[in-house]
């Protein structure tokens, strides 16, 4: 035993026990944080449900981690204050005596603006869903049994594609005003807001597998447009086709068209089964680019 007021020795294994014990601790603090955004979907995943409740906890998670993020504040502006600027540019064209009331949903849906627009946001929203992840290392403790690729993709899939359909749900106020001057057909404004979501998810999904591919949100945002331009053009060169049976094919894969559809209250059942199976296709795709990343 040391005498009182003796200092310990350099060698004393009092001298050596603390700087071991903060080592080990600030390993453990950072493991800890490496492994924040997988605990909420394995804890989901032990307590039951396994895949259902992760895949709830995930999406719930990716929705809210949008409103903890500056872009998604300047994103969620610049959203109403364009589709401000259409509406009051569609509100001028309806004061014009030739241009009938229920053409309202098919020039808000149907302009090139419109469309740009869309493109961008979406590529904007997607761009995060998986490349944060892979960037900061979390990603590997997200995919943890009995949480899958799949599941991960898919649950972080729907909490973009909610925040998409957040940013539209403002606009629901435009037809109300409109309807307030006069008499409105709802059958197409319904089937419009129909096509937004639908279109919305088809971009969304292509955007998650840019994500999937690289660790650069930017990389990924620029990847995620080329994929939606991609997808939006195939279907233009229906005007370039001479032959009837490649320009039935090519109309069936025009996003211009189904969205006029959309908008006159036409929802075509082949038109649920083109976009529904072509999310379903980048889903796949960026499941399979997750598990052939992994580790890397």
């Amino acid at each position: 035993m040391d005498a009182p007021g003796d200092d310990p020795a350099p060698g004393d294994a009092r001298g050596r026990l603390r700087p071991p014990r903060l080592a080990v601790g600030g390993r453990r603090a950072a493991d800890r944080r490496a492994a924040g955004r997988g605990r909420g979907a394995r804890r989901a995943a032990r307590q039951g449900g396994g895949e259902v409740r992760a895949f709830r906890a995930i999406v719930r998670r990716e929705f809210l981690a949008y409103f903890f993020s500056p872009l998604a504040y300047v994103v969620l502006t610049s959203f109403l204050l364009i589709n401000g600027v259409l509406f009051n540019g569609i509100l001028q064209a309806l004061n014009q005596p030739e241009t009938p009331r229920t053409a309202f949903m098919s020039l808000f849906f149907t302009n090139v603006f419109y469309w740009i627009f869309m493109m961008l946001v979406s590529s904007v929203i997607a761009m995060r869903l998986l490349s944060e992840e892979r960037k900061s290392g979390s990603i590997e403790a997200l995919l943890t049994a009995p949480v899958t690729e799949t599941t991960v993709v898919a649950g972080k899939f729907v909490g973009g594609w909610a925040f998409f359909l957040f940013l539209w749900s403002p606009t629901v106020v435009y037809p109300l005003l409109l309807s307030r001057h006069g008499k409105l057909d709802w059958g197409p404004i319904a089937g419009a807001y129909v096509g937004v979501a639908l279109i919305g998810a088809l971009f969304i999904a292509a955007g998650t597998f840019a994500s999937a591919l690289t660790k650069n949100q930017i990389v990924a945002a620029i990847l995620g447009f080329v994929f939606i331009i991609g997808v939006f053009f195939v279907g233009v060169f229906k005007e370039f086709a001479n032959d009837p049976g490649t320009r039935e094919a090519l109309s069936y894969l025009n996003l211009l068209e189904h969205m006029d559809d959309f908008s006159r209250g036409i929802v075509d059942t082949r038109r649920l089964v083109y976009v529904a199976s072509t999310v379903v296709f980048f889903l796949f795709l960026s499941a399979r680019a997750l598990e052939a990343n992994k580790g890397k």
